[in-house]
Order: structure tokens, then C-alpha cells, then sequence
């Protein structure tokens, strides 16, 4: 089976567009840059030596620091299909990442966005 395009891209290729759907809503690159790295465990340094070095998705997520496992708290449907029910890892976790963007730029508390549970 090939592997599914997404996977060979690089991360900073789609950075971009993640930022500016945000700004776009009235959000901020610093809230983008905080949802991946509660997402992927990166620090601030690591996650932008990961764009500068135009990581790959499959690259960025299989060498993520610590995948946090509230993501499995991440509910909904992203590009027609529900992210808890994507079998293959990565593409979930690519899922899952567009997911927390989305819910960024439609408001979302970041507390609510981050699962935060009280």
C-alpha cells in the first residue's frame, strides 16, 4: 500500500496555512504554536527546528516528544470523516491536529480546545 501523500509533506508547508486560518478568525500563531505542542510534547525550540528542517508529517509525529493522551478526548468530523475512527496512527494524529486548528478558528476557549478538565 502507498503511503497517502500527506505523510511526505513537510510540516512547514502547511504551517502556514494553519497560522493564517487562525489570524484569519482573530487568532494568534502563538495559540497555534501552543495547540501543537500540547498536542506533540515539542517545546517551543524543537517545534521550530522541526519547520526549519522541513519535517515530514509521518517524521514529525513518530518522533514527537510525548503525544499528549488527552488527544483521544478529540472528537468531530474533519474533512468528512470522524477522528476517532481513523484506524491508520498518523493520519489520526494529522487528523487530530486539524481538528484543534479548526475548533481555534470557529472561538474555542483554549482551555476548551486543550481539553482541559475541571
Amino acid at each position: 500500500m502507498t503511503k497517502h501523500k500527506i505523510y511526505t509533506m513537510s510540516v512547514a508547508s502547511v504551517y502556514p496555512h494553519y497560522v493564517a486560518k487562525a489570524e484569519k478568525k482573530g487568532r494568534t500563531k502563538t495559540e497555534v504554536d501552543q495547540i501543537v505542542r500540547w498536542l506533540t510534547g515539542y517545546s517551543q525550540e524543537e517545534l521550530e527546528a522541526q519547520l526549519k528542517n522541513q519535517t515530514d508529517f509521518e517524521t514529525f509525529f513518530a518522533e514527537a516528544p510525548q503525544l499528549n493522551p488527552s488527544r483521544a478526548m478529540i472528537k468531530g468530523v474533519i474533512c468528512g470523516v470522524r477522528v476517532e475512527e481513523i484506524e491508520e496512527p498518523i493520519m489520526q494524529e494529522i487528523r487530530y491536529l486539524d481538528k484543534l486548528i479548526d475548533e481555534l478558528a470557529k472561538g474555542k476557549a483554549m482551555e476548551k480546545i486543550l481539553r482541559n478538565l475541571k
